[in-house]
């Protein structure tokens, strides 16, 4: 199947009220486990390559050139993101290599430098028919958008949408990253109203402390790219220290990360049934 473009896997979804599942590889396995997992719910995917992760590698190309060919091979559509980028450079590499979209995140700088920032890099990835994803931070602050207690205001989402021309847009509605618990609480009122007051596809990152029937209704009030990268790592890492608690005599990598890939395949496919359109 050829690469499938992430601004078409967000319209479709959006077009069917469903979610986009966005899932961050960190290595290999974690790549073949999404795209596995996305194969068995039957539903499209997003392999998501943060800036944290090129910077665990060393370089984004061998990550990145390895999930698009996964993402070629697959059996459902597949899209491949650079996720979280704050430097300007790795956007214009992630474009060289083929990627079809990218988050640029200037969140942390003062909102009128987010605004000139991010519109530089949207004006460069749509000479090159790339999709682009931008982050409101805290207006007046330098605090992330996921930082505790922050919230999007709509009419500031309206405005910083029309000034970047972003293709999508990251908002705060009471997820964080990083949470290794599911008890998060989203405004769904305030993730209707932003769907209201923006044109563009709303993403919704730390995903992972979000419960199941919450997400499907986060969905439902108008959030259509859903980021999950925790919940993974926890189910990977639980696989990885069951194996080697039940097998401590082991020394083969493969034979601890079989049973970490297919957790992870497990997770995937049951978030994608969450996500999908009710």
């Amino acid at each position: 199947m050829p690469l499938t473009p992430t601004h078409e896997i967000v319209r479709r979804a959006r077009a069917d009220g469903a979610g986009v599942g966005a899932f961050n590889v960190l290595q290999l396995e974690h790549a073949e486990a999404i795209v596995a997992g996305a194969e068995r719910a039957g539903r499209p995917v997003v392999l998501q390559i943060s800036e944290n992760t090129v910077r665990y590698h060393g370089a984004l190309e061998p990550v990145a050139v390895a999930s698009l060919a996964l993402a070629r091979a697959a059996k459902t559509p597949v899209a491949v993101h650079l996720d979280h980028a704050e430097n300007p450079d790795l956007v214009r590499e992630a474009v060289e290599i083929g990627l079809g979209s990218v988050m640029f995140d200037a969140a942390r700088l003062p909102y009128e430098e987010n605004v000139a920032a991010t519109r530089e890099v949207v004006d460069h990835c749509h000479r090159h028919g790339v999709w682009v994803e931008g982050e409101l931070g805290e207006v007046g602050g330098k605090g992330g958008a996921h930082d505790p207690g922050v919230r999007t205001d709509p009419d500031e989402a309206r405005a910083f949408a029309a000034a970047t021309g972003v293709d999508a847009l990251a908002v705060a509605v009471g997820s964080v990253h990083q949470m290794v618990t599911r008890d998060a609480v989203l405004d769904l009122d305030l993730i209707a109203r932003l769907r209201a007051a923006v044109d563009v596809p709303l993403v919704l990152h730390g995903s992972s402390g979000v419960p199941d029937p919450l997400l499907a209704r986060a969905v439902a009030a108008g959030m259509t790219k859903v980021n999950v990268s925790t919940h993974l790592n926890k189910a990977f890492t639980g696989a990885v220290r069951d194996h080697l608690a039940a097998h401590p005599a082991d020394v083969d990598p493969r034979r601890y990360l079989t049973p970490a890939r297919d957790a992870v395949a497990e997770a995937v496919t049951h978030l994608l049934g969450v996500l999908a359109p009710r």
